[in-house]
C-alpha cells in the first residue's frame, strides 16, 4: 500500500512563496500563478497525480479525459486553499464571504457547555474555520488532534506573517497522553476536531466503505467519538467561488459505543460532500490501497 507518510502536500517553502506573491501582488495575481503551479504538479508530482486520477477514474467513474482535467482542477483548488490560509489571517478576512449551513448545531453544542467533537476530512479548507466560528455568539476554542508534525512548522511560520491563530494542536503520542488533553479540553467546553480519513502505519484502524470500495480509517476518532457521550458533528469548509466558502455542520446520531455506526455515518457524509465538490478531495496517496 502507498501509505500516507505523515506529511500533507504543501510545505513551508510553498507557503513562503505564496506569501511573497500575495504581499507583493494581491490575491487575484497569486491565484493566476496557480494555473502554472497546478500544471507543474500534474506533470511532476507522479504519486499525487496517479492517486487523484484513480479517485476520478475508478471511484467516481469519470472518463479518462475528464479524469485528467479534474486532476488539474484539484491541484488548482488545493493551491487556492493554501493561499486562503495565508490571506484570511493576514487581514483579508473581509474579502471573503461565506454561508453557514447547520450553524444552530454548533450554537446548541456550545450552550450545553459539555464540549463537542468535530470530525472533518482532508476536503475543502477546514483550518480556516476558526475565523468564521469567531462570529458565533458563543466563544469557541478549537483543538485539532493531529499526527501531522508538518502542520506545526507551517503554523509557526504563519504566526510570523499573520495574526496569531487561536487553533490549538493536540499531538497524538505513543504514551496516549493526548487522551488526557482531549478530556481536559472537553471539560473546558472546547471543540475537539479530528480528521477521520488518514492514519499512520501501525496505528489501529477500522474498515469502512467509501465510494463503493472498502478501505481503512483511523480508529481513534470513531472510538473516542462513540464513547465520550458528547455531541459529534461532521464539519466541512468548502470553497465555492474564488472568495466564497460554504461551512457545513451536520449532527450525527448513533448508539453509544457503536464505532461502526459512527464510521458509516461519516463515510456517507463525505460521499455527499464529494458529490457537490469532487475536486476538493485532497488525499494525494493510495487511499483505497488499489493502485497496483
Amino acid at each position: 500500500m502507498t501509505k500516507w507518510e505523515g506529511k500533507s502536500r504543501g510545505t513551508v517553502f510553498g507557503y513562503k512563496l505564496f506569501v511573497f506573491i500575495l504581499q507583493k501582488f494581491g490575491i487575484r495575481t497569486t491565484y493566476f500563478f496557480l494555473y502554472f503551479v497546478a500544471f507543474y504538479f500534474l506533470l511532476f508530482s507522479v504519486k499525487g497525480t496517479k492517486a487523484s486520477y484513480y479517485y476520478f477514474r475508478k471511484r467516481l467513474k469519470y472518463s479518462k479525459l475528464k479524469s485528467i482535467i479534474n486532476v488539474y482542477k484539484t491541484n488548482f483548488s488545493f493551491g487556492q486553499t493554501i493561499i486562503d490560509k495565508v490571506a484570511i489571517p493576514s487581514g483579508l478576512r473581509n474579502k471573503f464571504t461565506y454561508d453557514f449551513d447547520g450553524q444552530h448545531h454548533l450554537k446548541e453544542l456550545l450552550k450545553n457547555k459539555k464540549g463537542g467533537i468535530l470530525i472533518s476530512a482532508h476536503v475543502g479548507n477546514f483550518e480556516i474555520a476558526e475565523y468564521f466560528f469567531n462570529e458565533l455568539e458563543e466563544q469557541s476554542q478549537i483543538s485539532l488532534v493531529t499526527t501531522d508534525q508538518e502542520h506545526r512548522a507551517i503554523k509557526e511560520y504563519l504566526e510570523k506573517v499573520a495574526s496569531k491563530s487561536n487553533l490549538k494542536f493536540i499531538i497524538v503520542k505513543n504514551d496516549l497522553s493526548h487522551i488526557f488533553e482531549i478530556n481536559n479540553a472537553l471539560n473546558n467546553n472546547e471543540l475537539i476536531c479530528f480528521t477521520g480519513d488518514r492514519y499512520f502505519e501501525g496505528n489501529k484502524t477500522i474498515t469502512g466503505t467509501l465510494l463503493g470500495k472498502e478501505t481503512q480509517f483511523p480508529a481513534g476518532p470513531f472510538l473516542i467519538g462513540s464513547r465520550l457521550k458528547v455531541p459529534v458533528l461532521f464539519v466541512y469548509v468548502m470553497k465555492e467561488t474564488a472568495k466564497h466558502y460554504h461551512l457545513y455542520a451536520r449532527k450525527t446520531n448513533f448508539k453509544n459505543r457503536d464505532v461502526n455506526g459512527l464510521l458509516e455515518n461519516y463515510t456517507k457524509s463525505i460521499e455527499g460532500i464529494l458529490k457537490k465538490y469532487p475536486t476538493q478531495w485532497f488525499n494525494f496517496f493510495d487511499f483505497w490501497n488499489d493502485m497496483k
